[in-house]
């Protein structure tokens, strides 16, 4: 595979920001296999860039992702062993979302379901289209959620609607996702990736480092105890302070002057 015209993703680059477009529009952006193997090598490349402060995932068409390519699924001949390595790559992506030191926003500009409402989920920011919708039909169709569902989605809506969404399969539509705090925000659709790249350069502004560690501290609260957590935001701290933005900060809030982070 050739990461530069990879087959199911557009790439872009907008400054600091990674755009990751699904590309597969005439299958309304499902998952196939070798969407979720192109997607890990592409964040990867955000991890490893310095330069990408910011990642915004969304689909091409009128869907965000669908979740799997069930007609391909249908037509595929594969062993139990060969069905476990699909499903694992579903969980490798949500975690490279979760644990990808840069944020991640979700721009939601149709359809979310299933694996495509996972990777939604695993995302720092969901912002959606008014009128997408999203939901985890999983259990309508004899299956299961991945990706962490289970456990990020009670942390955002309440244990009471995530139990609703999952057990029922209803979709909602990004006003009533904003307003249980699964999405952000919504927006009409004309007005959806302006905002979004608004949000992604406010965020490419921020201290590299500080991001890092701060989405790091946030993902892992849930789970951790106060003295756990208190020992390592001080770390995290003093980490910060050892850096040269850390100085650049300090001296451009003396010059009343936007700072001018590098990372180090």
């Amino acid at each position: 595979m050739n990461q530069s015209s990879p087959e199911t993703l557009i790439i872009a680059r907008h400054g600091a920001v990674m755009e990751i477009r699904f590309n597969r529009p005439h299958r309304l952006n499902a998952v196939v296999e070798t969407l979720y193997t192109e997607l890990l090598v592409a964040l990867a490349e955000a991890e490893a860039d310095t330069d990408v402060r910011a990642v915004i995932l969304t689909g091409e068409g009128r869907a965000f992702c669908v979740g799997a390519d069930m007609k391909e699924h249908g037509s595929a001949s594969r062993s139990l062993y060969q069905r476990r390595q699909y499903l694992q790559l579903g969980n490798d992506v949500c975690e490279a979302i979760l644990r990808l030191k840069t944020p991640v926003i979700a721009a939601v500009n149709g359809y979310a379901l299933g694996a495509g409402a996972e990777m939604a989920v695993a995302c720092d920011f969901i912002l959606m289209a008014d009128e997408a919708q999203i939901g985890f039909p999983e259990v309508s169709i004899g299956t299961c959620v991945g990706g962490g569902v289970s456990k990020l989605l009670p942390q955002l809506v309440g244990l009471s609607r995530a139990r609703q969404l999952l057990y029922t399969g209803k979709r909602i539509d990004g006003d009533e996702a904003a307003r249980i705090g699964l999405a952000t925000a919504s927006w009409p659709a004309e007005s959806l990736m302006t905002e979004v790249h608004q949000l992604a350069e406010t965020l490419a502004q921020q201290a590299p480092v500080s991001m890092a560690m701060l989405k790091r501290l946030v993902n892992q609260g849930a789970h951790t105890d106060l003295e756990g957590q208190l020992q390592q935001e001080l770390d995290a701290v003093f980490t910060c302070s050892t850096t040269a933005d850390w100085q650049e900060g300090v001296d451009a809030f003396a010059e009343k002057r936007p700072p001018r982070f590098q990372g180090h």
